[in-house]
């Protein structure tokens, strides 16, 4: 793809890329790896976003997007990362010093963290959400529900949304609490989906935290959470952005090669020109996705509403259509495991749905034209 890269970044995507084709099974069962994860800690790549007080690497957003893109490209199983490097950014701007010292340590050690926001009755309306998290002698108190908590039953820590108030609006009144995994008063059940256990229930039955399990101010989690849709936004617009690229780069490489009435099957005018739709497709979104990136590194501290919605809205859709249509030009052999496009079409297809669904980023986008 067409990118200005310093050489510095092209060395990087380069040892990704050696590190992946040693290291990574051809074949996978599992999203994540933690041998893998904890190789990638120890090379320091998991902290290339954390500031360097902290012991990352205090590297911008252009540089997340090439880790995650590659990581991606070459199916990495680390999949702790995403939610680890949400969770560890809202960590960082409002957590307490004791907090950033404590979570993001064990994060750059290799350690996964995971965010819980949606419920039941609360998933792309956040501010429905129901759980309580009530003040107690000790602190505070937790009953609830959660759902679709990615990752939770890999994690050493879980950012949880609570509500802690039912004054105001719905969006006043939530709270971002601290809660490591094996606290009691809190069961983590595993979601079956066509991806594996990946995605969880969690149940609060009075669960105690402490006083300073509060991250940021008591009350203010909404704002802190819209401080972080460019992170959150830009990850999954990356990710799917190396998975496109691989469904892509598969499914030419097998039309090359698979010859039928004499001849490469990508030949015929029909596929030929379904690739040639494809590539327009897969440029389009590298530019975006890497300019919306080298924005938010030249103004850190500005949202980016309908950027960053473009950039998770284009990814996602062209990478569930790349891995679809490219299970079609593959025939049967799409649909075998041992080629790997079923598992790109698994990995892509639920793009769409997490970390706000495409018909909430279209609504965001629409909005920030005044609509």
């Amino acid at each position: 793809m067409t990118r200005t890269l310093s050489q510095e970044q092209r060395d990087f995507v380069d040892a990704i890329g050696d590190f992946c084709r040693r290291e990574v099974p051809a074949t996978r069962t599992a999203s994540h790896d933690p041998e893998i994860y904890a190789k990638m800690a120890d090379l320091g790549w998991l902290g290339i976003s954390v500031p360097g007080e902290y012991g990352g690497a205090g590297r911008g957003m252009t540089d997340l997007v090439l880790f995650l893109e590659e990581t991606g490209y070459w199916q990495a199983p680390i999949g702790g990362f995403a939610t680890s490097v949400i969770a560890a950014a809202a960590y960082e701007r409002f957590g307490s010093e004791a907090q950033k010292r404590q979570v993001l340590g064990d994060f750059l050690r290799g350690k996964v963290l995971s965010i819980s926001m949606s419920e039941p009755g609360a998933g792309s309306d956040v501010g429905a959400l129901t759980c309580r998290a009530d003040k107690h002698a000790e602190g505070w108190v937790v009953n609830g529900q959660k759902t679709w908590c990615s990752n939770a039953h890999i994690a050493d820590h879980i950012l949880l949304v609570a509500r802690t108030s039912t004054e105001g609006g719905k969006h006043e009144g939530l709270t971002m609490f601290s809660v490591p995994a094996d606290v009691d008063g809190l069961a983590i059940r595993g979601i079956e989906t066509m991806g594996g256990k990946e995605v969880n229930d969690l149940y609060f039955t009075d669960c105690v935290l402490p006083a300073d399990a509060v991250v940021g101010v008591e009350g203010d989690a909404w704002p802190q959470l819209m401080a972080g849709l460019n992170i959150e936004r830009m990850i999954l617009a990356a990710n799917m952005l190396g998975t496109g690229r691989r469904a892509f780069d598969d499914a030419v490489r097998y039309v090359r090669e698979r010859e039928q009435f004499g001849r490469p099957v990508g030949t015929f005018q029909a596929l030929r020109h379904r690739i040639a739709d494809h590539a327009t497709e897969l440029e389009c979104t590298s530019l975006l996705v890497h300019d919306v990136a080298r924005r938010i590194d030249e103004r850190p501290d500005a949202l980016f509403p309908r950027e960053a919605s473009m950039a998770k809205l284009k990814a996602t859709e062209f990478a569930k259509a790349m891995a679809l249509d490219g299970m079609q030009l593959m025939g049967g052999y799409g649909y075998a495991t041992e080629y790997g496009m079923e598992r790109l079409l698994r990995a892509t297809v639920v793009s769409t749905v997490y970390g706000g669904t495409s018909e909430i980023q279209r609504d965001i986008i629409g909005k920030t034209y005044g609509l």
